[in-house]
């Protein structure tokens, strides 16, 4: 049918894979499957479905139909074979990565991660003897020198919550690939629309679905897509038996809303945020900017590389530091001081009291996230109106460093 032809534009596969109404009575809307388990015909059918000889459903912490569904599109959507709906962002990386490692297994990550990805790793996984190496991805030849035998996993965020580094994708799981590592690669930050990592060669990609993919700030969710067999894998051991992370039917519906209008509102949130990126550059408040999409950032060569367009998401410095961050939030009115991201609202945090407060005062020294650094979900409002709030905000910067 032509709902399930992959030569389709990404906002059409958003809006039709996988689905004919006329199988669900016309439905125009996908039918939710709130049910915990699911009847047999017969019981040899049912023996079919445990042994694995036979498509079906078994009960919803394995699998639902209102799921499938999901995972069926944001495979396409990543140009994976498959995906797995999770209950939370941090429920993927956990079912992920307790599938592929074992004690005495190594998993090297970047220097930056979000905070709760960074204390898993280091105050979770390491108790169990998982070793963790932080290495600096954004020269992949650091990944070369560290990587050995014992490398189970090459894990990464590009851009990377909160400082927005990048990584070159195709370099390091070329360089992951030689030692039989898996590259997983939380794309949170710029969804299957900006940046598709299995197309440059890494084997797993991650989101907190609560982001971008929702995107209206009502839902918790997250996804897995990559290769069936690993899929798979992460389906019936990491989630089913190790962290019981299953997202609800009704969370999967609310995600499917969210993707249907995926492409229309990052090409909002892209547009808006290069604008307030130049003026946030023109203030002389602001000591630095951090924005894939400015000629003046560093990588800015690797973003227009390896994404579409360069996101919603802006990270900067003010002159005065710390106090001068705050004292610029707090005088902000429309734009709210929230700690999530991707939301219709703009939203403002400070990374090192926020999210990122895992991490002790040396840590953020060490992995790049100074204690002035102001992180800006730019939303869908005017872009104009947005600035407004900004721009009145900003002068009590001046009163920090007077």
């Amino acid at each position: 049918m032509t709902h399930n032809n992959k030569n389709q534009g990404f906002a059409t596969k958003a809006i039709h894979h996988a689905y004919d109404p006329q199988d669900e009575g016309g439905a125009l809307t996908p039918p939710l499957h709130l049910t915990s388990t699911f009847a047999f015909p017969t019981a040899e059918h049912g023996g079919e479905i445990f042994a694995g000889d036979r498509e079906g459903h078994v009960y919803s912490r394995i699998s639902n139909p209102t799921n499938d569904l999901l995972e069926k599109r944001m495979a396409v959507l990543e140009g994976a074979e498959a995906a797995l709906a999770n209950a939370s962002g941090m429920g993927s990386v956990t079912s992920a990565l307790w599938t592929f490692v074992a004690p005495g297994d190594e998993i090297i990550v970047d220097t930056t991660l979000y905070g709760c990805t960074f204390a898993y790793m280091r105050h979770g996984l390491q108790k169990f003897g998982v070793d963790i190496t932080h290495v600096d991805m954004t020269d992949p030849q650091n990944v070369a020198k560290a990587i050995s035998g014992k490398t189970k996993v090459v894990y990464f965020e590009t851009p990377a919550n909160p400082n927005m580094r990048l990584v070159d994708i195709e370099a390091v799981s070329a360089i992951a690939h030689e030692f039989d590592a898996k590259v997983i690669v939380d794309n949170t930050y710029s969804t299957p629309y900006l940046t598709r990592p299995i197309e440059h060669g890494a084997d797993l990609v991650l989101h907190s679905a609560t982001k971008y993919l929702g995107g209206h700030g009502d839902v918790i969710a997250g996804l897995i897509a990559g290769r069936k067999e690993d899929i798979d894998q992460v389906r019936l051991v990491g989630m089913k038996d190790m962290t019981g992370a299953v997202m609800a039917p009704f969370n999967a519906m609310l995600i499917m809303r969210g993707l249907k209008t995926l492409q229309l509102r990052m090409d909002r949130h892209c547009a808006s945020a290069m604008e307030i990126a130049k003026r946030l550059e023109q203030h002389p408040m602001i000591s630095k900017v951090y924005f894939p999409g400015l000629p003046s950032f560093e990588q800015h060569e690797l973003a227009k590389k390896q994404m579409a367009d360069f996101g919603g998401m802006i990270a900067f410095e003010l002159i005065g530091g710390m106090q001068a961050g705050i004292s610029t939030m707090n005088r902000l009115d429309m734009i709210q001081r929230a700690v999530s991201l991707g939301d219709a609202e703009t939203l403002i945090q400070h990374p090192a009291s926020m999210t990122h407060s895992t991490y002790t005062p040396e840590e953020r020294a060490e992995h790049g996230i100074s204690e002035g650094l102001v992180r800006l979900s730019v939303g869908l409002e005017e872009v104009e109106d947005i600035w407004a709030d900004l721009e009145q905000a900003l002068p009590a910067a001046r009163a920090q460093v007077a």
